[in-house]
């Protein structure tokens, strides 16, 4: 028989669920309710203490992503609820297994205009794959473990706890030992494998399309062996990037948006898309040739990130068993030598391209200043090649989701937004990556617009100890946005969005004991980022700003247009 235990209150129930997942860090902003942070003070659990709950939710975000377990965030009651919204949005866009345990109203004093009070249900629904408020101090062993369960099983996504103040203070009682939140790794149904492996043997030119959805299931490398049995040119979504070998002599770059010339051509030529946890989204596809004939064979966990409406098929399971299980019942598959040595001929034609844009680049840059190529080239220099590269998704940034202009390599890995896109995401996302990776190096790569709405939290950089090298690529402000006014207005227009005006970066990360460097010619750049390496090395976070200028544009744009860029090739 078990013996039930009591907790004190409903704070110290939870802290004590936190201890038996293995949970290492909760982020947060608690509210006036100081039970949780009192229950944490004798317990191995790390509170990052952020300034904002938006990003208290994008550094959980970016553990999840990186650890590939169930992250916590914890903050207070109304406005503190709303404000993680965007975060709640990044989580569930992301597929990033999150919770957040929020306070909340009093059943006594709900309908009463209460402080702060406010329909938290009504406002996380939409976000969240679950939501739930717990009334009775009896109902909340049963509430955590349902939300952890649900939230790292099927697609991943957030999930929403709420403990209102009339039972905070109340005892629980805890009848069975806690249930680890684990994720069931579901096997696909036999005859949708054998299905599925039949349209895929009798593809003669075949891609492979890594998403988000295959991080952390490709430890053996059993995508790459796949490849190589089919044949198959290997892609990754963006924020598959760090999935897959890219040093393997299959893979050619990123799919949709940031797929460049002559890869692009591949997709032309293809009659097959074998995506591995791809929702297929809007990037992931965008310039994707208009073939309605082209079929895709899609592999995800549940059904809710099934793409229909497209030849093809889909296998719902794990990316992991599904490819194994393709490996076994096509064994013996002889792949097509003409498309392999269009693949080769693609990897090299890449390589020369890389090289002639960085020297574009560097021509069109007024004043010679650094370029954002060069910036990439010194950080792969300076950093060891088993980093994380956390990035955001503005004008100059973007050169980083480019392959070959940027390659995660044997050993790298990636953190990207998802398609939302949220400003600030990736820089306070570095902190959660970088507490989830242990030694591993994090850089985080961002402008200088997501970064202003990010330095708030420098002072929870420094008190974490979360040793994140910081690149801030600096063109003023909103370079996106200042590129599509150009486009409509002309230069002459009465509205700007970027400004040559100090920072005032240097004086904030100094205050906060970081290191900080200011680069404005190339000469200067390896050294400086070599210097900050050694800084975040020996645990000490670090920010890099490097002057670029708004004519040097990522390449694969010919400019901005809107939401999307358009294509050099169109």
């Amino acid at each position: 028989m078990t013996t039930p235990t009591t907790h004190h209150t409903a704070w110290a129930a939870v802290a004590d669920w936190l201890r038996h997942q293995g949970t290492t860090t909760v982020y947060g902003l608690p509210g006036d309710d100081m039970d949780l942070l009192g229950a944490l003070e004798d317990t191995p659990v790390r509170m990052v203490l952020c300034r904002d709950q938006r990003n208290a939710v994008h550094m959980a975000t970016g553990h999840a992503l990186a650890s590939g377990r169930l992250a916590v965030c914890t903050v207070g009651k109304g406005p503190a609820v709303t404000n993680t919204l965007t975060g709640l949005l990044e989580a569930s866009s992301s597929a990033a297994p999150v919770l957040l345990v929020a306070g909340g109203t009093g059943l006594d004093r709900v309908g009463t205009g209460a402080f702060q009070e406010l329909d938290q249900l009504a406002a996380v629904r939409p976000f969240t794959k679950h939501a739930e408020r717990v009334d009775r101090p009896e109902r909340l062993p049963a509430a955590l473990e349902k939300a952890a369960l649900t939230a790292v099983n099927g697609t991943p996504g957030p999930v929403y706890l709420e403990i209102p103040d009339h039972i905070a203070q109340l005892p629980v009682t805890v009848a069975a030992p806690w249930r680890t939140a684990a994720p069931h790794r579901l096997a696909p149904d036999p005859d949708a494998l054998e299905q599925s492996a039949r349209l895929i043997a009798a593809a003669r030119r075949p891609l492979l399309l890594v998403g988000g959805g295959a991080r952390h299931r490709n430890h053996d490398r059993s995508v790459e062996r796949l490849a190589g049995l089919l044949g198959a040119a290997l892609f990754t979504t963006a924020s598959g990037r760090g999935t897959l070998d890219e040093d393997h002599p299959l893979h050619c770059g990123v799919s949709g948006l940031y797929t460049v010339e002559p890869a692009a051509r591949l997709w032309e030529e293809t009659d097959l898309v074998i995506a591995l946890g791809s929702r297929l989204e809007e990037t992931a596809t965008f310039g994707w040739p208009d073939r309605a004939g082209l079929p895709v064979v899609q592999v995800v966990a549940a059904e809710d990130s099934v793409v229909t409406g497209t030849p093809g098929m889909h296998v719902l399971g794990d990316v992991a068993r599904t490819v194994d299980a393709w490996t076994g019942l096509l064994d013996g598959h002889r792949p097509d030598e003409k498309w392999a040595e269009r693949i080769r001929d693609v990897r090299r034609l890449l390589a020369e391209r890389a090289a002639r844009r960085a020297a574009d680049a560097e021509a069109a840059v007024p004043g010679g200043g650094p370029t954002v190529a060069q910036v990439l080239t010194a950080l792969d220099r300076a950093v060891p090649a088993d980093r994380v590269l956390v990035q955001e998704n503005g004008l100059q940034d973007m050169w980083s989701y480019y392959y070959p202009h940027w390659s995660c390599g044997t050993a790298g890995g990636s953190v990207v937004p998802s398609e939302q896109t949220p400003l600030g995401f990736g820089a306070a996302a570095a902190v959660g990556v970088k507490l989830a990776s242990g030694d591993r190096p994090v850089a985080a790569v961002c402008g200088d617009g997501a970064f202003h709405l990010f330095r708030a939290e420098l002072p929870t950089v420094a008190d974490a100890g979360a040793a994140v090298l910081y690149i801030v690529l600096d063109n003023g402000g909103y370079g996106w946005l200042q590129t599509n006014l150009d486009r409509v207005s002309g230069p002459g227009s009465r509205f700007a969005f970027t400004a040559d005006r100090p920072t005032g970066n240097a004086a904030l990360a100094r205050a906060h004991g970081l290191g900080h460097w200011s680069v404005t010619t190339p000469d200067a750049l390896e050294p400086a980022l070599r210097e900050a390496w050694e800084c975040c090395a020996r645990g000490t976070s670090a920010v890099v700003e490097v002057r670029v200028a708004l004519a040097d544009q990522p390449p694969g744009m010919a400019g901005a247009a809107g939401d999307f860029p358009v294509r050099e090739d169109q």
